[in-house]
């Protein structure tokens, strides 16, 4: 049977517009659950379901398909099923449709693969997400009403403490797979149902997760990085056209060039250096001048006309795998050093090709405090890879 992977990404967004590819601890928030499904490997194709031409250009950045859903389901009023009823009306080759939520992007592939091994070959015709909770539930009581509030899941006398209480199991929202003939009767849980458990900390969804900030931690301690394990980075290469400057050139009368930078960016540097991580700087033109007034006493190469190849190069010499190299770069002549280095960002404003490649897009510009910013993310993630091994 044809499984497809779907998630539902409209334009329209009541609290955050454009959610749905709103960088998150510097991907978009689409990409987390788009990487964790191609890596899971279980689905036959996998798409987005979208209204919106932004929201079809990240998409497809990650490799997904995208169906252009109508206006008529692409209302506020719109359900979840309407959009998989008129996806599955295009698409007669797909029997079952795993419909995950753009908004969980703590999910891993081992769970998807899980489930898909419950639908596939335990025979099962529906799955859906849980999350186990503690949580003492109480009536409502509304205003005016003359009764008292009564336990829901207690005995008040007799109080469970958490260890021994089991909890109860709560949809999350991150999935539900369904086969054909029940969504097309209007169903997404029906005939054989059964759940799957995710972890708590797994469970996380934006919608609930209104604090921004919050969700990109729990996502950096949490979320899924690709196959391979995360490893310490020991250097980091930036491109000084564009990341540590702003990449314009200010000429005086007497032909002298000048360049600006944010201080901001130079302490970012010098606390990679305390943490033990080498910076060295790379450039196209012969910047040697303007590096020599800077004072960052960085190794540098300019008058690179293939940076790649240095890249290689000081990896090499260092002893170093790629995944303990960081690069940061804003142009098409960074995009190969972007694809080989394990961990890779670009500024805000860096072209389209740079962001295509990039595992990281600041939110700051170029010579605007991008390179302390991906420093503070590389700090993030060195947390995540010491936790990992204490674990």
């Amino acid at each position: 049977p044809h499984l497809a992977a779907l998630v539902l990404a409209r334009g329209g967004s009541k609290g955050i517009p454009l959610k749905n590819i709103k960088l998150l601890a510097g991907v978009p928030l689409i990409g987390w659950v788009l990487r964790a499904a191609i890596d899971a490997g279980v689905f036959h194709s996998i798409w987005v379901s979208t209204d919106h031409d932004e929201i079809e250009k990240v998409a497809k950045q990650f490799g997904a398909q995208v169906h252009r859903r109508s206006p008529e389901v692409s209302q506020d009023s719109s359900t979840s099923l309407e959009a998989i009823r008129e996806f599955l009306n295009h698409h007669h080759e797909v029997d079952i449709v795993g419909n995950i939520q753009a908004t969980s992007p703590c999910l891993h592939p081992s769970d998807l693969i899980k489930v898909a091994d419950l639908i596939q070959k335990e025979g099962f015709d529906s799955v859906f997400s849980v999350v186990r909770r503690h949580q003492f539930r109480w009536s409502e009581v509304k205003k005016g009403e003359n009764k008292m509030t009564e336990p829901q899941n207690l005995n008040p006398a007799k109080r469970y403490r958490r260890q021994d209480w089991p909890g109860e199991l709560y949809e999350n929202g991150s999935f539900y797979f369904a086969k054909r003939h029940l969504i097309e009767k209007g169903y997404l849980q029906g005939g054989k149902m059964a759940y799957y458990e995710m972890r708590a900390e797994h469970s996380v969804d934006i919608d609930i997760d209104i604090d921004w900030p919050i969700a990109e931690q729990r996502v950096l301690s949490f979320g899924y990085f690709g196959k391979e394990p995360l490893k310490k980075v020991k250097l980091l290469v930036c491109s000084i056209e564009g990341c540590l400057t702003n990449g314009r050139i200010y000429v005086t009368e007497d032909h002298k060039e000048m360049v600006s930078y944010d201080y901001r960016d130079i302490v970012g540097i010098d606390l990679l250096k305390k943490r033990g991580i080498q910076v060295r700087l790379i450039s196209e033109r012969d910047c040697s001048k303007t590096l020599s007034a800077m004072q960052l006493g960085c190794v540098a190469k300019v008058s690179a006309t293939n940076k790649l190849q240095v890249l290689k190069d000081w990896q090499e010499d260092m002893g170093l795998s790629w995944k303990e190299v960081a690069y940061l770069g804003n142009e098409e002549s960074d995009v190969e050093c972007l694809k080989q280095a394990g961990m890779s960002g670009v500024p805000a404003d860096a072209c389209a090709a740079a962001q295509k490649a990039a595992g990281y897009i600041c939110k700051s510009s170029g010579g605007c405090g991008a390179v302390r910013e991906f420093a503070e993310h590389i700090f993030l993630l060195l947390e995540k890879v010491n936790s990992a091994r204490k674990q």
